[in-house]
Order: C-alpha cells, then structure tokens, then sequence
C-alpha cells in the first residue's frame, strides 16, 4: 500500500514539474516576442532611416557636391515618410541603376527612392509602396539629325542606361510596332546588341549616354521622362513617342518589417495632398 502511495506521490510530482518547465518555457518565448517587437519599436522610434537615392537627376535626386547637401522631390517624400513613420534622422546613399538592386537586397540601405519604376520582375524581388508619381520612357535626339519620327530610327542605334527597365521595354515597343521582330530573351541584353532592323548599346551612365548622343555614336538616348530633364538642352527634341509608362515606387526587401509601413506613410502623403503638393513644387 505504501509503495503504491510513494510510486502515485512521485508521478504526480514528475507531473507537476513538467507543467512548470513547459510554463517556463512559454514564458521565455513570450518575452523574446516582446523583446522582437521592441527591437522593431526601436528601430523605427528615434533611428536613422538609410534612403537609397538618386544624386544626378535634377528636380528628382541631385546631391550639391559644394554644400553636400542632397535636393529634389524624392528627397522631400523620404524625409516626409520618415518622420511619419517616427524615425528621428535620415541617411542619404547614392545609388545608380547598376548599384541600387545589390544595396538594397544587401541591406546597404533600408528602402530605395531612386526613380526606380515598379513592374513585374522587380515585384518577385522587392517590396513596393503604391506609386508616388508617373512617368514615360522616351526618346531624345539631336536636332542636326533631323529626325521627328520613330520610323526615320530604322538602321540606326539607340542608347539606354544599363540596369534601368528602358532597354526590354524598348524592344518589346518596337516589336509591337512592327519595326523588328524581337529578341529571344529581352531581360537578358547585353551591352552591344544588334537587331534586324535597329542596334541597341547599354552605357553605364546618364552622363556618358549623353555624351554619346551629342558625338554622334547613338542616334537616340532613351530614359525616363524625368531624367531627360536634365539632359535637354536648346539643340535636342524629344520624339512624339512614348516607350512606356513608368510609376514610381518606395521600394523595401521582401517581406521586410519596413514594407507596410513604408507603404502606408506614402498612401497617406498621397491621400491628404501632400505628393501632390511636392510634385507642384519640383515641376
């Protein structure tokens, strides 16, 4: 009788001490969630917001290398989305449409605001918040060639920015128009490519494509709108041709804890005027 009392004692305390090690245990998980959630807290209470950026585009990104200071309506919306979003400061880093891609997966920065262009392929990699201004890809050229028309580019080279979405898009364009039949893999250019009907060359820099437009070795540069900008001057027209619309977007690492805030400062500055209110005052 006494053993069997001693073997029913000794169960229950086993029992009683597994109910306290799995509370335990629950406990501790509970307070590494909160101690999550602080560290998220904290990361946007009172920190620094890295906005990848552009430095070159005029009205958009454009850092004065005298004051070191960077202006521009992208740099306006970053400073505005930061400080909704409760961070104290924002860090600007240069970035180009060659680097922004690897210093945002590679957590060089914490978001992107770099004329970068919401579509498709860069959906699978990234976040993006709803799009903060529209745009179109066009094409510029000099006014000694005396070209006004897309059909007067047959047989001659155009000039895109390497890393940017203007090159396929320019493609896939002119294979709907009937002006070339096309390539096999328009996501996968190279720097020199050579069509039936058309040559496509990819620089690496805005500057270096203009360059090469006023010395004659493109006929045409294409790029965003915006960025033409910057780059027309009393002897370059743009072409009555628009080679696809571009929206612009915050951009953030997939299924980052930025992603939803992000976009949801960038809703409310375009609910209550204030992108609007920006944009009037770059144009």
């Amino acid at each position: 009788m006494r053993n069997e009392r001693a073997r029913a004692l000794a169960a229950s305390r086993a029992f009683a001490a597994i109910v306290l090690l799995v509370a335990f245990i629950a406990a501790a998980v509970g307070l590494a969630g909160l101690s999550g959630c602080a560290a998220a807290d904290s990361q946007q209470e009172g920190g620094t917001l890295r906005v990848g950026v552009r430095s070159d585009i005029v009205n958009f990104g454009y850092l004065n290398e005298r004051t070191g200071k960077y202006y521009g309506l992208e740099i306006d919306i970053a400073e505005e989305m930061a400080r909704r979003m409760g961070y104290a400061d924002v860090e600007f880093v240069t970035v180009t449409p060659d680097t922004r891609k690897e210093m945002l997966m590679n957590g060089e920065v914490d978001c992107l605001a770099a004329c970068y262009s919401i579509s498709d392929t860069r959906l699978e990699n990234f976040d993006f918040s709803p799009a903060y201004y529209t745009d179109d890809a066009v094409i510029m050229v000099e006014n000694s060639t005396r070209i006004t028309d897309i059909v007067e580019l047959a047989e001659c080279t155009f000039g895109a920015m390497s890393g940017s979405n203007t090159a396929p898009q320019l493609v896939l364009k002119l294979t709907d128009l009937g002006f070339t039949s096309g390539a096999d893999d328009i996501m996968d250019l190279g720097d020199d490519n050579q069509f039936d009907t058309f040559r496509l060359v990819q620089m690496p820099s805005y500057e270096e494509l203009s360059l090469a437009l006023e010395e004659g070795r493109i006929d045409a540069a294409c790029m965003d709108g915006a960025i033409a900008q910057t780059y027309m001057n009393e002897d370059r027209s743009l072409l009555d041709f628009s080679i696809s619309e571009q929206e612009y977007g915050v951009a953030t690492q997939k299924g980052s804890a930025l992603s939803q805030p992000v976009a949801d400062a960038i809703q409310a500055m375009l609910d209550d005027g204030t992108i609007a209110g920006m944009i009037d005052k770059w144009n």
